[in-house]
């Protein structure tokens, strides 16, 4: 397949028209108001400030990318005109520049027209240096974004792009008002409060008042781009409480009308929708709950230096002993008392699309406490009295952290006792969703942070190519002081054979070569055992009955598509 076809082909993420649902709108806000409950509740506005899913999808409310992804994995057009390609000229037969025409007459909410200026300036902002940008490595290999004219962009890369879908493309990376963020590039970033919490967007929707960690005020956008859209006037999103509280309030009681991420086991999640009050929606996409293997010491006596790469992890830079602990697990017994038909059992963080599935790691399928036991012994960690493995003076002894969930805490108790059964002493902590998913540079216990030495939580990707997705453990992705602890490799992985593939992957336009190298770099990262994958989950939420135009989509935000929501009138 050669580079053409690649670049247009369904993997990589079909460019399709976009048409939405119909859906008979009388006029924006006639259908009065609408209760979302994200109960890890977003700490930001800003999805540049945060890895966290809860604030990519509740700011996609707000702010909007020049193209995105519809339910199917389709790329659709939002504030760009189309989507450019080979065939229709917008990326150039070199693949080194991607032409980018807005649509005419967007507006931002306050009225400022949306120009080029935004654009560039989006690029500029994440890209600024000491920001900590958390979704810089959509911006890879981007050398300039010229501006042709108000409505006209080229982005420029330092390499050739087979797929040039990284910078602007999604709910990772949409656009900024530069009249707004002027003043907050570099280490300024994360001291704009004002901005952060009440970004100026083009999405369907305005924030009113936002309360950190609590609860989103919004009103329908009076410059959307659709004169009858939004259908609500108002909007509500709530955090707090629990995956059940959620599932309730929509299910059984009705008071709210969408349920964000029910992670829930499934004979509960069945005893709500019997209630007839709301229904269940999933898909699959590429979200998988792991363990993130901790590479640094986050000993506290280590201060400024603690998780950082100055100081390797005292245990688990063995090997050895980060096998052991997969080795140790059962991962069939994980999907049934934890999701159901909404988990399946990987051995991998990049699951899908199908061509990028590895099988090179399968034998993770199949739990080996003895054999898990017999790879401690020989390495030299003996059994102790106390039923601890110890070796060199050092106890076999691991803080186990992850966010407050019922399933989450039902894994951590099983694995405990696995990881008990091999001579590991396991602590565990759960720390409340909001703040432990938040972008807070201030608090010690963001997953960012990882002040502990294994932790567990779920993550994916946009679209359908995982290019940028596996950029995440490029070693300059690592948390750290110097980018405010932001990042997307929370292990501190680093090798140069790694960071090299990321390299390739970039500028490789055959298909089949470049899930090769997605598919080795999937493997280095099962087989250093620098993550730990447990469950291929599917994404399940709810929605009222009376909630129409409800479209959940696995390859982007859940609320890709709110503008098109209405109320189904009774």
């Amino acid at each position: 397949m050669n580079i053409k076809t690649a670049l247009m082909g369904t993997v990589l993420g079909t460019v399709a028209g976009f048409a939405m649902a119909p859906a008979a709108f009388a006029e924006r806000g006639s259908d009065g108001h609408v209760n979302i409950i994200y109960w890890q509740a977003p700490s930001t506005m800003n999805p540049y400030l945060s890895g966290g899913t809860k604030e990519l999808e509740v700011g996609s409310l707000v702010l909007e990318p020049l193209a995105r992804y519809d339910a199917e994995g389709n790329m659709v057009p939002f504030l760009a005109e189309s989507v450019p390609t080979v065939e229709n000229g917008g990326v150039s037969e070199d693949l080194m520049n991607v032409t980018w025409k807005l649509k005419e007459g967007l507006l931002w909410s306050d009225g400022k027209p949306l120009t080029s200026e935004d654009v560039r300036f989006t690029w500029e902002y994440c890209t600024s240096e000491g920001g900590g940008c958390s979704q810089s490595e959509k911006y890879n290999d981007v050398t300039d974004v010229e501006i042709v004219d108000d409505l006209t962009v080229i982005v420029h890369f330092g390499v050739p792009k087979p797929f040039p879908y990284g910078p602007f493309v999604g709910n990772q990376a949409p656009i900024i008002q530069k009249a707004q963020f002027a003043d907050c590039t570099g280490e300024a970033m994360a001291s704009c409060t004002d901005q952060n919490f009440a970004p100026i967007g083009t999405g369907p929707f305005v924030v009113d008042e936002f309360k950190t960690n609590d609860v989103v005020s919004m009103s329908a956008n009076p410059n959307y781009r659709d004169p009858a859209k939004p259908a609500f006037a108002t909007a509500t999103v709530k955090g707090g409480g629990d995956a059940a509280a959620a599932g309730r309030s929509v299910l059984e009681t009705g008071e709210f009308d969408y349920a964000w991420n029910l992670q829930l086991a499934p004979d509960v999640l069945a005893d709500m929708e019997s209630k007839g009050k709301g229904k269940l929606v999933s898909a699959f996409g590429t979200l998988v709950e792991r363990i993130m293997v901790n590479y640094t010491d986050p000993d506290p006596a280590l201060g400024d230096k603690r998780a950082t790469a100055a100081h390797p992890h005292p245990i688990l830079s063995d090997k050895s002993v980060r096998q052991a602990l997969s080795m140790a697990i059962d991962r069939e017994l994980l999907v049934e008392i934890g999701y159901g038909a909404a988990g399946k059992v990987t051995c991998n963080v990049l699951p899908a699309p199908a061509i990028y599935a590895s099988t090179a790691n399968d034998a993770c399928m199949v739990q080996d406490i003895e054999g898990a036991k017999a790879l401690l012994e020989a390495d030299g960690w003996v059994m102790g009295s106390d039923g601890i493995r110890e070796k060199d003076g050092k106890k076999l002894s691991l803080l186990f952290q992850t966010s407050t969930n019922a399933v989450r805490q039902d894994f951590q108790a099983i694995i405990k006792q696995w990881w008990n059964e091999i001579g590991v002493e396991v602590e565990l902590r759960n720390i409340d969703s909001s703040v432990f998913f938040g972008g807070d540079a201030g608090s010690p216990d963001t997953f960012q942070k990882f002040f502990a030495d294994v932790e567990m939580y779920a993550n994916n990707f946009d679209g359908t190519d995982p290019e940028a997705y596996m950029a995440n453990w490029e070693c300059k992705q690592a948390p750290r002081p110097e980018t405010q602890w932001q990042g997307n490799n929370m292990p501190r992985y680093c090798t140069e054979e790694y960071d090299a593939l990321v390299a390739e992957m970039a500028k490789t336009g055959d298909l089949e070569k470049r899930a090769e190298l997605a598919k080795t770099m999937n493997d280095m990262l099962m087989q250093d055992y620098a993550i730990i994958p447990l469950v291929y989950r599917g994404r399940v939420s709810a929605a009222s009955n009376t909630l129409g135009g409800v479209e959940i989509n696995a390859w982007d935000s859940e609320l890709w598509n709110a503008a098109d929501w209405y109320r189904i009138k009774e």
